[in-house]
């Protein structure tokens, strides 16, 4: 059985809670031909990436999920790209500007995962999901991009998930996912990486 090392962030920007993590933590112990081992990351520039590195030894696969308030659908990530830029400070009260992830590195590196694959199996599950072309400029490309420039070249395949608040968190009216359909799509997504 392949090996899945599935990541959930810590909540951050004042929320009592991160869907990721929540979802994360309740997804099975197997899926689709994968064990899984699941890990609760810091929601802090560097920190998270290297937590992941950390617990990533003899991994198939990492996947990253992530929330992303405003989003209306579980969206698997296409790239990562070579910036960090927060609007708001991390978990750490690191706030960087328009700065380089990793100076010299390349501007953007795409997921090693099969982001349109993932995105149509989460649709035939009969749930709003999308391919998305950016994860921000924020803790979760950062970690993204981290861990793709680390495994590039190697057997280990790297991805990310960005999925919407839960109607709890939602502000105004925004788009929410009820938890049960984000385990329902993140099982989806897993069982089309193959």
């Amino acid at each position: 059985m392949k090996h899945l090392l599935i990541t959930g962030f810590a909540p951050f920007g004042g929320e009592t809670v991160n869907p990721s993590w929540e979802a994360v933590s309740r997804l099975p112990d197997t899926v689709g031909g994968y064990r899984l081992t699941k890990l609760q990351i810091p929601t802090v520039f560097a920190a998270a990436a290297d937590a992941v590195l950390a617990a990533a030894e003899n991994v198939d696969v990492i996947l990253c999920i992530g929330q992303a308030g405003g989003r209306d659908a579980v969206t698997p990530e296409r790239i990562a790209v070579n910036m960090a830029s927060a609007s708001i400070p991390d978990n750490a009260g690191n706030r960087p500007v328009e700065a380089p992830i990793l100076p010299g590195g390349p501007d953007g590196i795409f997921s090693t995962v099969p982001v349109a694959a993932m995105a149509e199996a989460i649709v035939n599950a009969g749930l709003p999901g999308k391919i998305s072309n950016t994860a921000g400029t924020f803790v979760c490309n950062d970690t993204l991009y981290r861990l793709l420039a680390h495994f590039a070249g190697t057997g280990t395949r790297v991805g990310f998930i960005h999925v919407p608040h839960l109607p709890d968190q939602a502000k105004n009216g925004g788009p929410s996912m009820e938890l049960d359909a984000i385990i329902a799509a993140l099982t989806a997504a897993i069982g089309a990486l193959g």
